[in-house]
């Protein structure tokens, strides 16, 4: 199955899946390729606090939000593990896809989910990070995916609620 079975967004197999071919379609295009990693800040603290059900359905509203977040059917949201998430967004540079994390945070902000115990905001909050690139051969999507890895550390050591940007300077540094 390609489907996560809690929040009904995709897998990560069938995320991994994906980005394979949008990478190579994009390297043949010379189109660029954005990547949101998302993380809900804190979620252990509250799983803690109100249990695995609650937290469930958590994960559930903010699967919710993150599909109506993306908007074309090249767009790719899936669950990439526990309380983090992905968005992959074909054809769509850093202006396209901050403005995608932006919207993101605004919906959660708005569905006002409780969380005590949060040291950023009295509710449920994201941190994102994104990577964004036009590939060229032999560029790997791991590497794209490893930029937003570390833009989504930097979110999230920036005092969390954040979206961090990788640097688009190319994918060696």
């Amino acid at each position: 199955s390609n489907i996560d079975g809690l929040t009904g967004l995709g897998n990560r197999r069938y995320f991994e899946q994906r980005l394979k071919e949008e990478w190579s379609r994009a390297t043949r295009k010379q189109w660029p390729i954005s990547i949101l990693f998302i993380d809900i800040d804190y979620f252990k603290r509250y799983n803690d606090h109100y249990g695995h059900l609650q937290g469930d359905d958590c994960l559930r509203r903010v699967a919710e939000a993150m599909h109506r977040a993306v908007k074309r059917d090249i767009d790719v949201a899936a669950r990439y593990g526990g309380e983090e998430f992905i968005i992959m967004l074909p054809e769509t540079d850093m202006n396209g896809a901050e403005k995608v994390a932006r919207e993101l945070q605004q919906a959660i902000r708005k569905m006002h989910i409780e969380h005590p115990g949060s040291n950023v905001e009295p509710f449920i909050t994201l941190s994102i990070g994104i990577a964004s690139h036009i590939p060229s051969f032999p560029e790997k999507a791991e590497e794209l995916l490893h930029k937003a890895d570390i833009a989504l550390y930097q979110a999230k050591e920036r005092g969390r609620n954040r979206i961090g940007k990788s640097a688009n300077v190319g994918m060696q540094e």
